[in-house]
């Protein structure tokens, strides 16, 4: 490996670790000796602070490195962070809610029998925007995982408890009890904009 080759692995491996990494393991990583792996990352530092790139590369006690987002740019970052998250939901995303608010605690083929489709993509997606949550497993054949809403649920359409949900049904109209069999009941009629 060429120097420019070096510098590039030692890039590589420090994007690649979230936590600061000893030089010596990125030397033993690259098959060179710790005092060139040394020479190389301060080489790679230089370059980052004379380009004024968007990157930096921090030294920590005991000979650990972390490359990291140079702080004049952090309110880009976080910026584009923020937009990541507050993308709007998707009228699936607001079904899959809205069966899981209504309902829970669910299982996943409970929202799936409700919509007609795979929700996994979705139920993934909301688990991950910490709009639901597991809430344990169901007394169930094959004991599933249940979901329910969180509070970040609540707090993101504006509801202090799920007793704030509208209606489902309007006044008089039958409201279908739960199934003879035992088995859960598929929820009523849902609008899922005008509800959400």
């Amino acid at each position: 490996m060429n120097e420019q080759q070096k510098l590039g692995a030692l890039e590589a491996m420090l994007f690649a670790n979230a936590e600061p990494v000893e030089a010596a393991r990125l030397a033993e990583a690259m098959r060179i000796d710790p005092a060139q792996a040394e020479e190389l990352l301060r080489t790679l530092q230089a370059e980052y602070d004379t380009r004024e790139s968007g990157l930096m590369l921090l030294q920590f006690d005991g000979g650990r490195w972390q490359m990291a987002t140079r702080p004049y740019y952090g309110e880009m970052v976080k910026r584009v962070l923020d937009t990541r998250h507050n993308a709007p939901l998707s009228p699936a995303a607001l079904e899959v809610l809205a069966v899981i608010a209504y309902n829970q605690p669910v299982s996943r083929s409970f929202i799936e029998q409700v919509r007609g489709v795979d929700s996994s993509s979705t139920v993934s997606k909301l688990l991950e925007r910490g709009l639901i949550e597991e809430a344990g497993r169901l007394d169930l054949p094959g004991k599933p995982v249940a979901f329910r809403v969180t509070d970040t649920f609540l707090r993101v359409f504006g509801l202090a408890s799920l007793a704030d949900l509208p209606p489902l049904h309007e006044e008089g109209e039958p409201n279908p009890g739960p199934a003879d069999d035992g088995e859960e009941a598929l929820p009523r009629q849902m609008a899922m904009e005008e509800t959400l």
